[in-house]
């Protein structure tokens, strides 16, 4: 990933973070049909590895996880907030006319050694672990023994665990780091009129990085 020295983040905390946030990723992976990619939670476990491990599953129908190249890395591109950035935020449209659109963003890339695992034990766990982290919050977390055990069984029958060895992480944060000082805070508070989740949470990451 192209990443500029003034957009560039390598704060391992602050990487960690971000996956976190938002752990929806795309998985892209070299194999024997060429390149592929799947959609997908994945978990950071930063205890599995030296540098941690990220662990997700993919349906068995998926021909992903038989085609891979365990021999090339693999990458999971994680996506933050983004938003459209307007010339008419910034001071210099008003001094010199000489400013262009642009697109603010957050990514983080991680690259690894991938494999693959059936065991129903091993699947088992993963799940309690993925649903226990995305339910953990709610007022009343639904659990993996809510349901039947015959019929977690026959779901795990149709899962392939995914293990994604970490061993390198990109971060770029992409928030108007380039411009003046008027033309950030031209930036927070556009984005701010404009409304909506996505402005507001690229206006606070512009707000931070000033």
């Amino acid at each position: 990933m192209y990443a500029p020295p003034h957009f560039r983040e390598d704060r391992v905390e602050v990487l960690h973070a971000a996956i976190r946030a938002a752990p929806f990723a795309n998985l892209v992976t070299m194999g024997s049909e060429g390149i592929d990619a799947t959609p997908l939670p994945l978990m950071l476990d930063v205890n599995d590895g030296s540098r941690g491990s990220l662990i997700g599953h993919v349906a068995r129908g998926n021909p992903q996880w038989r085609t891979t190249d365990a021999s090339h890395e693999a990458l999971a591109i994680f996506s933050g907030p983004d938003s459209y950035i307007s010339p008419s935020f910034y001071e210099t449209k008003r001094l010199t006319g000489k400013v262009v659109p642009t697109w603010n963003y957050v990514t983080v890339h991680v690259r690894g050694r991938i494999s693959f695992f059936q065991e129903p034990e091993a699947l088992l766990g993963l799940v309690r672990r993925l649903t226990d982290q995305h339910e953990g919050e709610r007022a009343a977390p639904w659990a993996v023994s809510d349901a039947p055990a015959d019929f977690i069984q026959s779901q795990l029958r149709a899962i392939v665990g995914v293990r994604l060895e970490i061993t390198a992480m990109t971060g770029k944060w992409k928030m108007s780091q380039n411009r003046n000082a008027a033309d950030r805070a031209g930036v927070v508070a556009g984005l701010r009129a404009d409304g909506g989740p996505a402005a507001e949470a690229v206006a606070e990451a512009v707000a931070a990085a000033m």
